[in-house]
């Protein structure tokens, strides 16, 4: 046994060393053991749902528009939750970046291959699918079937960038993945000011310099897997190491990156010629918005006026990735993406003298943020920052419907890089509080003797629960009413119909109406037992942990209230209130409370569900899964009534 260690691992480290020479080492370099299933150290397989094996990262830089990546990976799937990696997936576009070698090999458990497939066997298709999207970016995409457990894939690669405004990073790790050896090796030009930042994991990588040429080299093995948390982050728990030089070259025009005060000078200088509307144009703006009298309300009359003239297309065409469309033909031809449209109400202002900043951000809820101590592009989305005197503004300009001044999950409580006069600048989004995300509902349902029920319900939404009701209008009408059950967790009605209503000042009204044959839970006698609502404010259990060790996020803070009347039949009465009850969390309170008007023969309740920071510390966890347990108790106590003797 110790013998075939050794030998195992001296056949690792001279395909290492071959790799790092440009050199992909075939089936009679590598040992064998690492494409049997049977090889894998029983302490890896815990979690995993595959298991790399082995994996050689190779980045050469030889230039800031000289970029090459070699990877030759072996990966055993253990089940078909791992099954994605029997699928390879590599960018390209025509002009600037392509792929050179391919070849993926699929191996049965005793280490056998079956299958081989080649670069001309994959796909090659348009990198985006949609019609409001156009790119000159394209994918090859190649997928194996596996059939039987555990089967190894090997895959070896080469691609080769001529634009790119970052260097390629190390994603160590997956989740559910245990690593038994992974390499990683980077060569780069001597003063290039090359640097590194370690996510999640503390390693040093081996240095060293012909005085020409800097090289770099890291290894991991015997890495367990890692079970990502309900409601954690990848990017808080997963390994990766990110990689910069203070020189890039993006579709020919070359930029700095030694600081974020120096990128955000080049997209300064990328925008300058693009953000100006027309003398005409321009005038015609200020002629618009002569009567108005404040900054503010001028902001916010051309930010709705852009919302309703304009329409989000993305075209990421050679440098448009990054450079938008100029001011001039968004104006004309009433479309852009997130650079053109930010780009244009940027225009829009500046044509009535309101002086405001373009920023780009990493958008997606709970996205991770950019480094303030390392530079590199992370950002994927462009927004606008107007400063206003005491009152700086946000505006999310690719959106027809968010309300004026807000944004969302999408771009808040994050970093972006604010592109001002001096260049770029890192500066911190609004985060929003419960309050910006409210749910405000009144309820009436009338019972009827035979345990049925007619309810109707009126909604006022804000935030992320008016988007939820916008939303639904892209939907027909089958898919709205199953959308709705869903959401509000609703006893399925035998009919529902959905009304969207008024929408102003940032505030969504809907109203249903909604009919039950059976509405009561459970019958006995001259008792009927009824769980006293239409829909629960609150729907979500968590298991319990001895110890949680990451944070949990929601998508954002909330504030739920619903006041529900309860018209029992004639001839009814109560026989049975639930419990009023009061329940405290650190980042939030529920509160429900009944009351019987015996005149009216009515029960009206009154609930309340706050939640005032929507990332829970992990150390808060099991006071938070407490919480929720004992909010689904409250919410499951049932009303009774009888007949009156």
């Amino acid at each position: 046994m110790t013998h075939i260690n050794i030998k195992s691992l001296l056949c690792t480290i001279a395909l290492a060393i071959a790799f790092a020479n440009g050199t992909y080492a075939q089936d009679d370099t590598i040992p064998k053991v690492l494409y049997t299933a049977a090889g894998i150290p029983d302490s890896l397989k815990g979690d995993a749902n595959s298991v790399v094996r082995y994996k050689m990262k190779n980045i050469t830089v030889d230039g800031p528009g000289d970029i090459s990546v070699k990877e030759h990976s072996i990966v055993t799937i253990l089940n078909e939750k791992g099954n994605d990696e029997a699928q390879e997936v590599l960018g390209y576009s025509k002009k600037y970046n392509s792929i050179g070698s391919f070849e993926m090999r699929i191996y049965n458990a005793a280490g056998e291959m079956i299958k081989k497939y080649r670069k001309s066997d994959m796909y090659d298709r348009s990198a985006v699918s949609s019609g409001s999207i156009i790119t000159d970016e394209r994918l090859m995409f190649i997928g194996h079937t596996i059939a039987t457990y555990p089967s190894t894939v090997e895959v070896t690669y080469e691609t080769n960038y001529r634009s790119s405004i970052n260097i390629d990073s190390w994603d160590i790790q997956d989740t559910e993945q245990s690593i038994q050896d992974s390499y990683c090796y980077l060569s780069i030009k001597t003063g290039s000011g090359f640097r590194y930042l370690n996510k999640n994991i503390k390693i040093k990588p081996k240095a060293s310099t012909d005085n020409k040429t800097d090289t770099y080299s890291w290894h991991v093995s015997n890495l367990k897997a890692i079970k990502l948390e309900s409601g954690a982050k990848s990017w808080r728990v997963l390994p990766r190491i990110y990689f910069a030089a203070n020189k890039f070259e993006f579709y020919g025009l070359d930029g700095d990156f030694s600081s974020w005060q120096t990128f955000g000078k080049w997209i300064e200088g990328l925008n300058a010629d693009v953000c100006t509307l027309s003398p005409l144009r321009a005038e015609e703006i200020k002629k618009m918005t002569a009567g108005i009298k404040t900054d503010k309300e001028k902001v916010k009359f051309l930010y709705e006026y852009m919302q309703q003239s304009m329409r989000y297309v993305s075209v990421q065409l050679g440098i448009g990735g990054m450079k938008p469309f100029t001011a001039d033909f968004v104006d004309q031809k009433k479309y852009g993406d997130c650079k053109a449209l930010s780009n244009y109400m940027y225009a829009l202002l500046k044509a009535v003298d309101i002086p405001a900043n373009y920023a780009i951000i990493n958008a997606g809820a709970n996205a991770e943020p950019a480094e303030p101590g390392f530079a590199r592009n992370s950002f994927n989305h462009a927004i606008l920052c107007v400063p206003l005197k005491g009152d700086t503004t946000w505006l999310e300009c690719t959106s027809s419907t968010i309300a004026f001044g807000k944004l969302s999950p999408f771009t808040e409580n994050r970093r972006a890089l604010l592109v001002t006069d001096d260049g770029g600048k890192l500066v911190n989004t609004p985060k929003s509080i419960a309050e910006d995300n409210q749910f405000n509902s009144e309820v009436q349902v009338i019972l009827s003797a035979d345990g049925g029920a007619k309810a109707q319900v009126k909604i006022l939404s804000t935030g992320e629960y008016r988007d939820d009701y916008i939303g639904l209008a892209t939907l027909k009408a089958d898919e709205q009413k199953e959308y709705l059950i869903r959401m509000l967790n609703m006893k399925q009605p035998s009919v529902l119909d959905y009304k969207p209503l008024i929408d102003k000042d940032g505030i969504k009204e809907v109203s249903l109406d909604i009919e039950y044959d059976k509405f009561c839970d459970v019958m006995a006698g001259s008792k009927q037992f009824y769980r006293p609502r239409v829909f629960d404010l609150w729907g979500t259990t968590l298991p319990a942990l001895d110890k949680r060790t990451t944070d949990y996020y929601f998508n954002q803070p909330m504030m739920k209230n619903c006041v529900t009347t309860i018209v029992l039949p004639v001839g009814f009465e109560v026989e049975t209130l639930p419990a009023n009850q009061s329940l405290k969390f650190t980042y939030g309170n529920y509160d429900i409370k009944y009351v019987y008007d015996a005149v009216k023969n009515q029960v009206i309740s009154t609930t309340k569900f706050n939640l005032t920071n929507h990332v829970i510390p992990a150390a808060k966890y099991n006071e938070m899964q407490q919480y929720m347990d004992n909010i689904a108790k409250a919410q499951n106590k049932k009303l009774i009534i009888r007949r009156k003797a």
